[in-house]
């Protein structure tokens, strides 16, 4: 029976082009017309800026849904993934921080710890190894796309009111963001340390 087992055809690995990388590959798309729109004056390229980000990041959840749920997931979609995700998110807190809309303090943080995470993610996996997004990890995006999307709402000039109280708001996002960001790329180097002293010889 393992025989059997053994000798059974393996399923055709899914073809690049599926709904999953279409889906990344506009995520990629979408980026550099974010960007476009943040360099722009005026509050209706702002509107729109918040308009592509939110599309942008609802397609970050979608294939990675679809890719796990259809088994889409193929090499490029692991490669593309990460990378349109991280330019997506660094780029809004850049070009938010040269706004004064958020402060370097929380923009430098998560710079350091998404760029220093996906090398060492890049390096594990030519190791062999993988490092599966974690819990912390979702809530650290979570928080993150939270912020991008409150301050990318031009509220001074369509509901000067709520200024004030988006402000306190803003301000408990940035904590929290600073903190769960340091946190899980602590706790992402503690399990990347930990796995190589179980490998250690027996005597």
């Amino acid at each position: 029976m393992t025989a059997n087992l053994q000798g059974a055809p393996q399923p055709p690995a899914p073809p690049n082009f599926n709904i999953a990388n279409v889906l990344t590959v506009i995520r990629l798309i979408l980026v550099p017309v974010f960007i476009w729109l943040m360099l722009l004056p005026g509050v209706k390229a702002q509107v729109w800026a918040f308009a592509v980000f939110a599309v942008a990041s609802a397609t970050d959840k979608l294939d990675g849904t679809l890719a796990r749920r259809l088994n889409l997931v193929t090499d490029f979609g692991k490669l593309a993934d990460p990378i349109a995700d991280k330019a997506l998110v660094l780029s809004a807190f850049i070009l938010l921080s040269l706004h004064w809309s958020v402060f370097w303090a929380v923009t430098i943080p998560v710079l350091v710890r998404e760029l220093g995470i996906t090398l060492m993610r890049l390096v594990l996996a030519r190791r062999g190894r993988v490092m599966p997004a974690s819990r912390g990890g979702k809530l650290k995006t979570v928080t993150q796309i939270a912020l991008i999307l409150l301050l990318l709402i031009p509220w001074e000039a369509l509901v000067p009111t709520a200024w004030s109280v988006v402000r306190i708001v803003a301000i408990v996002l940035s904590v929290l963001v600073v903190v769960i960001t340091v946190f899980t790329g602590v706790d992402y180097v503690r399990q990347a340390k930990h796995p190589a002293a179980e490998r250690k010889p027996r005597p």
